[in-house]
């Protein structure tokens, strides 16, 4: 039988790197990360294909945190000779850029320009939709007034009591602007009917964004330009520019795991978490299995858990009560594939070749394709395309494991790749040059199925006084990468100073305008 370790951590993602990486830099490095996988990162790693990269779902590193905007800044520098004015809750701290590194220094990130756009009816829409006369021009003035009356009634009269997504939408947007550009979108994502998903996913990932709010930001543009105030945006969707890692997100937590490695904590991979041993309500062993199926227990004073809730709770050995099993076993999740295809780049003047959108990405919500979001690689980095004349393109399909989607095969899912690009009339089949395939299992923890109840399993464990849930996810919540590094942070100070309160790690991202809004003075 091996040591018992101060702590376990399950998973090398961004929640479990920063939580190994804090508890180490506290002092604490009897430490222990199991990884499932091969690779590192999770859902933030970056794919290599033929030297061509993929971001799975695209990773804007900004946050309104300071300590993760700094923190990312210690791994990575910004590679900029400009100082970027970022605003941190009504502070403005100036980042002073590392100056242009010599060619070989790739460990930096870059300033990227933001741009994300809905493509309907064969016209890119700018999202969050504008009131601009270019987005008039685009719907046409019957359908303008049909959808500025729809908001201006939902302003005046809205849904007193949101109980679903649908009724969280409406009341934002009005009932026209809703079933237009937002209600396929969203099923298609999640497969479900939007008044079957629950309002908190547009709390956790709308927050109180509005049409209103996105005009008074196009209308200050000019302002916020003049003082260079790039990073200021009150709604994480509206933000203008961010840091990115010059050879995709991957490159930051590979950075993060040599680091941890540093201190002398291991990072094992191939090796699954299998169950966990309760007693006397703390969690004592783990049951792990390797690749090649050998299984043991390693023992742990503190487990930091980022795994899917439901396989956690089900592979619990003790006294788990029957309505959290329940409850665990009914969470529910959307899974992701990524079409990588690679096109020929049109060049100035000709008309073969794919033409090459300024987009990071883009939102389709053309009928008759499944695709429902477009990401050029290109534009999130140019270090992410082997070729600079080529164009290099991830389609996202969201499924369910099982369904058809994921059950095709990866030429069948090539395929439908180039025939939606075609039928998209965004590129021709023939310019097509070569792909693959990624598919992503539990990569969006639904706000379906028994989540209505996840109080019950959140409140039974916390009463594990050595049991903290982190990230994605291990809370089963809608995280963006630097809520899942908070809420790891927090786990590994209540570990440091030996404190059983867990209000903190469920505090982030739950009506917190620190991290996800800010309020300006007036």
């Amino acid at each position: 039988m091996e040591k018992t370790f101060d702590v376990v951590v399950i998973g090398a993602g961004p929640a479990g790197l920063t939580a190994a990486y804090e508890l180490a830099r506290g002092g604490m490095i009897n430490i222990l990360v199991l990884e499932s996988t091969n690779d590192i990162g999770g859902i933030s790693k970056t794919a290599n294909y033929q030297g061509n990269r993929i971001d799975i779902g695209g990773h804007r590193f900004f946050s309104k945190s300071k300590w993760v905007m700094d923190w990312w800044q210690d791994i990575l520098p910004i590679d900029a000779d400009a100082e970027l004015e970022i605003a941190y809750h009504n502070r403005k701290t100036v980042v002073q850029g590392q100056g242009r590194q010599a060619p070989d220094d790739d460990n930096v990130m870059l300033v990227r320009n933001r741009l994300s756009r809905i493509y309907f009816d064969g016209k890119f829409f700018d999202y969050p939709l504008k009131a601009s006369p270019a987005t008039a021009m685009n719907l046409g003035l019957a359908r303008c007034a049909q959808f500025g009356l729809g908001y201006a009634m939902a302003r005046v009269s809205p849904i007193r009591e949101e109980c679903s997504l649908e009724d969280f939408m409406i009341n934002r947007f009005g009932r026209p602007l809703y079933r237009q550009f937002f209600r396929d979108y969203t099923e298609k994502v999640w497969g479900l009917p939007c008044n079957q998903i629950s309002a908190e996913w547009g709390a956790q990932r709308i927050k109180s964004l509005s049409i209103g709010k996105a005009l008074r930001h196009a209308m200050t543009a000019p302002v916020r330009m003049l003082k260079k105030d790039r990073f200021s945006a009150k709604e994480t969707s509206l933000i203008e520019h961010f840091l990115y890692p010059k050879f995709g997100p991957g490159q930051m937590w590979e950075q993060v795991a040599e680091r941890v490695r540093s201190f002398g904590i291991s990072i094992r991979h191939g090796v699954c978490v299998d169950g966990a041993v309760l007693s006397s309500g703390k969690v004592t062993s783990l049951r792990v299995r390797e690749a090649g199926g050998v299984t043991y227990e390693i023992k742990a004073r503190n487990v930091i858990s980022t795994m899917p809730v439901r396989d956690l709770i089900g592979g619990l050995q003790g006294e788990v009560p029957e309505t959290v099993r329940d409850v665990a076993s009914g969470l529910l999740y959307r899974d992701f594939i990524t079409v990588g295809l690679l096109y020929k780049r049109r060049l100035d003047g000709a008309t073969d070749g794919m033409k090459l959108v300024p987009d990071n990405w883009v939102y389709i919500q053309e009928p008759g394709v499944k695709v429902g979001r477009l990401q050029f690689f290109n534009n999130w980095s140019p270090y992410m395309v082997a070729n600079p004349d080529t164009v290099w393109v991830g389609m996202e399909y969201f499924c369910s494991e099982g369904d058809e989607l994921w059950g095709m095969s990866e030429s069948d899912l090539l395929e439908l790749g180039r025939r939606e690009m075609q039928k998209l009339r965004l590129a021709s089949a023939a310019d097509c040059l070569s792909g693959t395939v990624l598919k992503m299992p539990k990569a969006y923890p639904g706000y379906f199925g028994s989540y209505d109840r996840f109080q019950e399993v959140r409140d039974w464990t916390d009463t594990i006084s050595n049991l903290y849930l982190v990230g994605r996810n291990g809370m089963h919540r809608y995280n963006n990468q630097d809520h899942s590094m908070l809420s790891a942070k927090a786990a590994a100070d209540a570990i440091l100073t030996q404190s059983m309160a867990k209000s903190d790690i469920w505090a982030i991202n739950v009506d917190d305008e620190y991290h996800e809004e800010q309020k300006v003075s007036a």
